[in-house]
């Protein structure tokens, strides 16, 4: 295992990495721990009690953070008519049909985000080898192909985040960034917790919030009481 540097044994301290920690004491922690001279990113680990080989069980969805996450992304909408300027106006970077899947054949993969109307998928389809393998299909159960495209626009560049549990049962997930404070960082946290919560499989059997853990870029691991949260969810 390697060696950690002396940057962050010092920011580690006495932090206790197999303490499980209530919520508000280990954000505050690991803002205190902080170390890194850029903005790093909050994130979790949510350890589900899933089986994602089983269809029924997979943990797959969205959710709009209040505060954002922090993070700048690129979005593209496939779109024609109406539905182009729409999308521009909504605060979309890109917006067209052909032009755009004429460049991204090309090797142009500047956009980190994809919306499509119902109409364009097929257009669409002619690049799935491309946008596919690096998560940028456009996907029906994500809300991303649809006529609304103002809306979904709105919810992305607001901090919606797309996630889907993976082969160990474990969603992955940016929940903000260090400068957010503790408080915006809490509330992004219950809401992404509660989204989780409200996901459960009808036949998943046993724990299904197993565990959560809590870091940020450069810092520690910090197990959460998953039966705090339970209860702050139920009270926020």
């Amino acid at each position: 295992m390697p060696k950690r540097g002396k940057n962050y044994q010092n920011s580690v301290g006495n932090l206790d990495k197999t303490k499980i920690y209530e919520l508000a004491p280990a954000i505050d922690m690991l803002l205190k721990a902080k170390y890194a001279k850029f903005d790093e990113s909050i994130d979790l680990a949510v350890n589900l009690g899933v089986d994602p080989r089983h269809a029924d069980q997979m943990v797959r969805s969205t959710v709009v953070l209040p505060n954002g996450t922090g993070k700048v992304e690129r979005v593209l909408v496939f779109a024609k008519g109406d539905k182009v300027q729409e999308a521009l106006d909504a605060g979309a970077d890109y917006a067209g049909g052909d032009d755009y899947v004429a460049k991204i054949q090309g090797g142009w993969l500047e956009f980190e985000r994809t919306i499509a109307t119902p109409d364009m998928m097929g257009t669409v389809g002619k690049i799935g080898r491309v946008l596919g393998p690096r998560g940028l299909m456009p996907n029906a159960k994500l809300g991303t192909v649809t006529f609304d495209v103002g809306r979904v626009v709105n919810e992305i560049k607001s901090g919606k985040v797309d996630f889907k549990v993976d082969k160990a049962g474990i969603v992955h997930a940016m929940i903000g960034k260090a400068s957010f404070g503790a408080t915006k960082i809490q509330e992004n946290l219950l809401a992404f917790i509660d989204r989780i919560l409200q996901l459960k499989p009808s036949s998943s059997k046993g724990i299904y919030l197993k565990s959560v853990c809590l870091t940020s870029t450069m810092g520690p691991g910090l197990k959460l009481d998953t039966l705090e949260l339970r209860t702050l969810v139920k009270h926020a």
